[in-house]
């Protein structure tokens, strides 16, 4: 835990070179646990492209004689390409759009100030960061609707305002991440469409009205306000890819008629890397989000290697979870072995936290459940060895967090194939730099660990292989 969550890992963020080091790491800890290779070529690894679309470094955006240098003094938080050449018009407020002439014009605002939690109660709601940003957004989409054709938000000057800049250009830079689906199998890629807004005005997404919007630091306020101010922006997108990859090992089953039966443990390896600092902080280590789940495979590996079950155990440490779960989607699109030979998926995700007396299993109880044999098995190993109190409220469709969505067995479940998400559920350090290793709770992270292995065990080691419950479907 301290070896793959520490900083010299630097929070093992996809697409970095940090989260290769994660990975060979990872290799080189499942063959030491002694599991054979069952990656590409005979090895532990599977890489694959991961799509990287971000605004060019070379966009340039001026209002009059300023010339304003990406992510310092300006972000784009507007997705495509623009060549604008637009007069300003400042207005006070949203109110004041009703009754301003904005038609065909950049209409430039500065942003008030809100609510937000200071650093030291930095959550991943409610932060300086997540909170400002979704202000700005709500404030371009006024301009938007009132046929602004660019929004220009400024930044009012204060402390609180001056570190969301600063966080939204180091989180916005990065740009988004995708994977080729290409002859994917049916359902395994496509994301939920749980949690969409509506589409709203103008191309909107999530209920928002879209414009070119752009976010400046407060220094730009006198620059908006001239007579005459005119914006020029030429912003454009870049593509290309990174690798990324998954680690694969296995334990070869005692018997041979069940040898291409697999029983599969899921879990991912990466994080969210070395982000803006909070509180002097600015690695993100992600010890419970998810080197609990890596670590614990790790010993769940060791005990089959000493003690096969009669199916064969593999074992999955998919990368680029934190990009939309990009990894196990590779997988799932790119089997190593057929998806008819995996009989079931235990996947972990955030096992080391909150009381050592609870925990949560996803999957378990309809619409999420698509295996009865395999529920039961997880059931009866709580049962029998672990004993939590099992919180059922996440698994519900009606959670607001929607967790059965956000984590790797999802692309197997939508392929067809058994599975279950074992969790102790999220924590006021989830996504921050507060998360650790002296803050996971190692008597909860070996006891959900003896969980997941106890459960693996049964349904290796059962007659028959899970069943799938006919008609299973995810959407809502």
């Amino acid at each position: 835990m301290y070896a793959m969550a520490g900083d010299a890992m630097r929070g093992r963020e996809a697409g970095t070179l940090d989260e290769m080091r994660a990975t060979a790491w990872v290799a080189d800890q499942a063959r030491k646990a002694g599991l054979q290779p069952m990656g590409d070529d005979g090895t532990f690894f599977q890489w694959w492209p991961m799509h990287r679309t971000r605004v060019g470094d070379g966009s340039e955006i001026s209002v009059g004689d300023h010339e304003l240098t990406m992510w310092k003094d300006a972000i784009v938080l507007s997705r495509g390409n623009s060549d604008l050449d637009l007069p300003i018009v400042f207005v006070s407020d949203s109110a004041a759009l009703e009754h301003t002439d904005v038609h065909g014009k950049a209409v430039a605002m500065v942003l008030p100030s809100i609510a937000t939690q200071p650093p030291a109660e930095f959550t991943i709601r409610g932060n300086f960061q997540s909170t400002t940003s979704q202000l700005v957004r709500r404030m371009a989409s006024d301009i938007a609707r009132a046929g602004g054709a660019a929004a220009i938000l400024i930044a009012n000057g204060t402390p609180d305002q001056k570190m969301a800049f600063d966080a939204t250009a180091t989180v916005t830079m990065r740009g988004s991440y995708t994977i080729d689906s290409a002859g994917a199998p049916a359902g395994s890629y496509a994301r939920s469409s749980a949690g969409r807004g509506a589409q709203a005005g103008r191309g909107g997404r999530g209920g928002f009205a879209s414009a070119p919007t752009f976010w400046f630091r407060h220094d730009m306020l006198g620059a908006v306000q001239a007579p005459d101010a005119h914006l020029k922006a030429f912003v454009f997108t870049e593509s290309f890819d990174y690798p990324s990859g998954n680690v694969v090992g296995v334990v070869r089953g005692t018997d041979p008629k069940l040898a291409d039966q697999y029983v599969l443990y899921s879990g991912h390896q990466d994080h969210d890397g070395v982000r803006y600092p909070v509180m002097g902080d600015s690695i993100w280590n992600g010890a419970d989000d998810n080197a609990s789940v890596s670590v614990a495979m790790l010993a769940i590996a060791r005990a089959f290697v000493q003690h096969p079950a009669a199916r064969p155990v593999l074992f999955v440490w998919h990368g680029a979870e934190e990009r939309g779960l990009l990894g196990s989607r590779w997988f799932v699109n790119h089997p190593e072995v057929p998806h008819s030979q995996i009989v079931a998926v235990l996947n972990g995700d955030m096992i080391g936290r909150n009381s050592v007396d609870s925990a949560a299993i996803l999957g378990v109880q309809p619409p999420h459940k698509n295996s009865d044999a395999l529920a039961a098995a997880a059931l009866r190993a709580n049962a029998e060895l672990t004993h939590f109190t099992i919180d059922t409220s996440w698994d519900r469709p009606t959670h607001r967090e929607g967790w059965y969505f956000r984590s790797d067995h999802l692309p197997y479940a939508r392929a067809g194939i058994p599975a279950v998400m074992f969790s102790s559920l999220l924590h006021p350090d989830y996504h921050t730099p507060r998360d650790e290793p002296s803050r996971i709770n190692f008597p909860k992270l070996k006891k959900m660990a003896d969980w997941m292995y106890a459960t693996g065990w049964i349904v290796a080691n059962a007659p028959q292989r899970p069943d799938v419950v006919a008609n299973f479907k995810l959407e809502r």
